[in-house]
């Protein structure tokens, strides 16, 4: 299964962008889907996620600009990305968890996003 996120690019500060993240094929006991990203010289971190169940969880410095969803039919998580700043600036990455004899992950091949000032 490959994981293929797109929407990526170059925005101005308060702009917006839609990333998309969608499986090459069905994933089944999915218990998590998630975009990460990681800026160069840092870590990288969880920006948002949401459960199998709907619940979600962002990481503080995006609370009320990004919103993450998910299509459980198509296998595919987005985020909606609201009045960027330059610190947005990173390397996304889309994240399934998937849930069975142990916890695996699946990752996408990450998208960049760069905003301007």
């Amino acid at each position: 299964v490959q994981l293929q996120a797109s929407g990526g690019g170059l925005v101005q500060a308060g702009g917006s962008l839609r990333l998309s993240c969608a499986a090459s094929e069905r994933i089944f006991n999915i218990n998590d889907m998630g975009w990460f990203r990681q800026a160069p010289g840092k870590q990288r971190e969880l920006v948002a996620s949401i459960t199998s169940g709907g619940s979600t969880n962002y990481v503080d410095s995006v609370k009320g600009r990004f919103t993450v969803s998910r299509d459980n039919a198509r296998n595919a998580v987005y985020l909606q990305m609201n009045s960027l700043k330059p610190e947005d600036t990173a390397v996304y990455y889309c994240k399934v968890g998937v849930r069975g004899a142990r916890y695996i992950e699946l990752w996408g091949q990450g998208t960049q996003v760069t905003v301007s000032s």
